[in-house]
């Protein structure tokens, strides 16, 4: 069965498809004027000199820099989504043919007007060295433009695989520790044993619905069904704290983000003690922000069985938030002696804070 896209596979399909450069942005056309300024400098300077350098002369090449710039701008703005439905090699050398037409067409309107309203011009070479020009300048342009997306192409590429090579790692682990807890019951209780298996049906058929990123009603939801899992599995030595808001409609999460903490939670905290342990799951939004924190109590006393860990759950849940959301999230690990805490911060969820649940609600 084929995964839907979500909107963060989405943007990186496109990312990887968008080759044309995007000209239809403030930004851009700050830095295409700033281009065509320093352009309009080197052309006044290489026909005049330096010393003979007229104010006049510079504002005349600075006008028609800027015509050109911003016609040509808006020629590749407007046509941008009918030329990303060609061949690329196509597109990129009609985008060309865009920039050499409207040199021609402004560099004849500024002759034109030049020399007078109606009387039309007289150098023609004139306006073929402009077009000479043009054609150097933007084949050079454009090869850099070509080069900087399809690098870009390439490190989105490179960014979805290595998204997919870390939950690829998550999805086995939490499937083979959950047929290890199903098969420990078989023999004890058949009916909680056949319960288990809907369960981890139905959450497995939630996860493979999604890839990269999911909404944080379906991340808690998920996350419900695994501690249910366990909860039935290790009974009373599970002392589960959850104290979690109602996430807005608008706030996404990685997809299996809370899974692997809870797993170490469990397997560090509850298996290590002969008492069991308490789980306190913490998921609170402010504003653009949102703070996670999974804490798991550590006994006195350990138990017989002792799980030392690779922190292999850590690594990559850490790796999968800088992928996803570079230096604007991060994970800090708090160990103490009665404790143990994995505190993640997200800066830029851009989501607003809704109700709250109570504390210490079993799942």
């Amino acid at each position: 069965m084929e995964k839907p896209a979500t909107q963060a596979q989405t943007e990186l399909d496109r990312g990887e498809l968008a080759l044309l450069p995007n000209l239809c942005s403030i930004e851009a056309l700050l830095m295409l004027v700033l281009a065509a300024e320093l352009l309009a400098v080197l052309l006044s300077t290489a026909s005049q000199g330096l010393a003979a350098l007229s104010w006049a002369h510079f504002g005349l090449v600075s006008a028609q820099v800027l015509w050109i710039t911003l016609g040509s701008a808006a020629a590749i703005c407007t046509l941008r989504p009918a030329l990303e439905r060609l061949p690329q090699v196509a597109a990129w050398l009609l985008v060309y043919g865009l920039i050499l037409a409207c040199t021609g067409l402004f560099s004849a309107l500024g002759q034109w007007l030049l020399k007078g309203l109606g009387r039309g011009f007289t150098d023609g070479w004139q306006v073929a060295s402009h077009v000479l020009i043009a054609a150097i300048i933007a084949g050079l342009l454009l090869r850099y433009l070509y080069l900087i997306q399809r690098l870009r192409a390439q490190q989105q590429a490179e960014l979805r695989a290595r998204i997919q090579a870390l939950q690829a790692r998550i999805e086995p682990h939490f499937l083979f520790n959950s047929m290890n807890s199903i098969a420990s019951l078989i023999s004890i209780d058949p009916e909680l044993a056949e319960r288990l298996v809907e369960d981890l049906a139905d959450l497995f058929r939630a996860a493979l619905a999604q890839t990269s990123m999911v909404s944080a009603a379906h991340e808690l939801a998920l996350t419900r069904a695994y501690l249910r899992i366990e909860q039935l599995r290790l009974g009373e030595r599970l002392r589960l704290n959850w104290e979690v808001q109602t996430p807005p409609e608008s706030a996404e999460l990685p997809n299996l983000l809370l899974q692997p903490l809870l797993e170490n939670a469990i397997h560090h905290g509850v298996e290590n003690s002969r008492t069991g342990a308490d789980v306190t799951v913490r998921l609170v939004f402010q504003g653009s922000q949102a703070t996670l924190t999974v804490h798991n109590s550590v006994a006195a006393t350990p138990g017989p069985k002792r799980h030392l860990g690779h922190k292999i759950g850590l690594d990559n849940v850490r790796n999968r938030l800088h992928a996803f959301y570079g230096n604007k999230a991060t994970l800090t690990v708090q160990q103490r002696a009665d404790g143990f805490t994995v505190l993640i911060h997200i800066a830029d969820t851009a989501t607003r804070t809704t109700l709250s649940n109570t504390n210490n609600v079993k799942v």
